[in-house]
């Protein structure tokens, strides 16, 4: 049975009238507020603090400066449903099965040379969830906005759920929403309205709490905010970056982000919340585009996996800074335990404690990032890609970054790729066969990792297959 948001509301609000000023709260525990911020679909350039000279995000770039900000975030997929179960469990999609949306088997049979592995839809009970660890060590939790990982967020450790389920998107941004079950406010736009009820949760609960906000924005349909389109209407593009429609999405949506911070200040919680930034994958390729990098969502060159991302936390985290260490959402749910004091000697997790980075007690954190996606994901569009080819955003296959150095490997044809990132971070120059043995390096790195993990490698030959070459 789904509990409305404002009952559950309004019984937390009995026992928090003794302690609704934000001061007081801090005096009671050491605990910090935790929030994680979670955009659908927002590219590695889609902000102004990344360099993005079309979209308009002052309340973001703002928030950036409070903390550090990763030029080199990423997500451990490329898609949404895998990279939001790799967040919240802290392990690689080896580990969980989840990979994509809905079938493995995407795009036309002719085309696929291989059986790709089965795709696991739901997230299995057996997995540990952020919310279910923190609500065990004294957290109220609330979920806003986008699930995608079961059919409902009250039965993996959220006491408050504001328009979360199995959806992975919005029927409609605008009234009714159809797929999208949420509590009526003064709102009508679902963005508007996802952050009204998530305020009402900040303003009526007591600490510590966790918040997980993941607005349904700026994933498709691609429906603008009319009062905004005027801002962009003779805007000049800017690589790539043209789509006013999105824009108004992007913008409407740093509008709301500067809600929440002005509520947090004005209740004196924001020195005591640790913040986190980030995006479940690149940007859809066609409607945004991040260049340097190369493609967009769906696909493992950089445009698909690298994403804004920062961290907030007065006090602990210098403000202005930023750091170049490849850090992946799998990091988060180490990081969130550490600075909530919770000991989990029993969780066995693939991300790593970020806090010495963080806080600027290391500058380096040595070890490889891996993505494995062994199925199909069909082409956006066949006429404006950065693929491999226009079928596919990208076939069977694993990634490795160590260092600089990262290796792209497909199981059809067991194709190799190698790129340098510090000087090609476009992946525009395939170096495998100029550097032999950081080829072999690497590569034997990723076969290791696929023992350790029990990665499933896709052999089997599809009948259906055309060979077109």
């Amino acid at each position: 049975m789904r509990i409305h948001v404002a009952t559950i509301i309004s019984a937390f609000m009995l026992t928090t009238l003794s302690n609704c000023n934000g001061q007081t709260q801090k005096k009671e525990t050491a605990k910090p507020n935790i929030i994680i911020i979670n955009i659908d679909d927002m590219g590695w350039r889609d902000v102004g603090f990344m360099g993005s000279e079309y979209y308009k995000t002052p309340n973001i770039d703002a928030l950036s400066k409070e903390g550090i900000v990763f030029t080199n975030g990423y997500a451990a997929s490329a898609n949404c449903a895998p990279s939001r179960a790799c967040l919240m469990t802290g392990l690689w999609t080896t580990r969980h099965g989840i990979y994509t949306v809905n079938s493995s088997e995407r795009g036309q049979s002719k085309d696929r040379k291989l059986i790709p592995t089965k795709n696991t839809t739901l997230l299995a009970p057996k997995f540990t969830v952020i919310p279910e660890v923190l609500k065990n060590n004294g957290y109220t939790t609330c979920h806003a906005g986008k699930w995608h990982l079961t059919h409902n967020p009250l039965e993996d450790g959220f006491d408050v759920n504001i328009g979360g389920s199995h959806a992975g998107h919005p029927t409609s941004y605008n009234p009714p929403y159809k797929n999208v079950k949420i509590q009526k406010g003064k709102s009508e736009y679902l963005t508007d309205l996802v952050m009204e009820n998530a305020i009402k949760f900040v303003d009526t609960i007591s600490s510590p709490f966790f918040l997980y906000y993941s607005p349904y924005a700026v994933h498709t349909p691609i429906m603008p905010v009319d009062s905004l389109l005027p801002k962009y209407r003779d805007k000049t593009p800017w690589k790539g970056q043209k789509n006013i429609n999105y824009a108004t999405m992007v913008d409407n949506l740093d509008r709301n982000i500067g809600l929440l911070i002005k509520t947090l200040k004005d209740k004196h919680l924001f020195d005591n919340t640790l913040i986190v930034f980030t995006s479940d994958n690149g940007g859809l390729y066609g409607i945004t585009k991040q260049k340097p990098l190369r493609a967009g969502k769906g696909s493992y060159y950089e445009g698909g996996i690298r994403e804004p991302f920062f961290f907030v936390y007065n006090g602990k985290i210098k403000s202005n800074t930023k750091s170049e260490v490849p850090i992946t959402n799998l990091d988060i749910f180490p990081t969130i335990l550490k600075y909530a004091g919770v000991e989990e000697t029993q969780l066995e997790l693939d991300g790593h404690n970020l806090s010495s980075v963080l806080e600027g007690k290391t500058e380096t954190l040595e070890r490889p990032l891996f993505w494995h996606f062994p199925i199909y994901l069909q082409a956006y569009n066949k006429k404006d890609n950065e693929n491999r080819d226009p079928l596919f955003r990208t076939r069977p296959g694993s990634v490795i970054r160590k260092g600089n150095w990262k290796l792209h490997y497909y199981f059809e044809d067991n194709g190799i790729e190698l790129y340098n990132l510090a000087e090609d971070i476009g992946e525009l120059n395939n170096v495998a066969s100029a550097n032999p043995s950081k080829k072999d390096e690497l590569l034997t790195d990723l076969k290791n990792w696929w023992k350790q993990t029990n990665a499933p490698i896709p052999t089997e030959l599809n009948p259906e297959y055309i060979n077109q070459k």
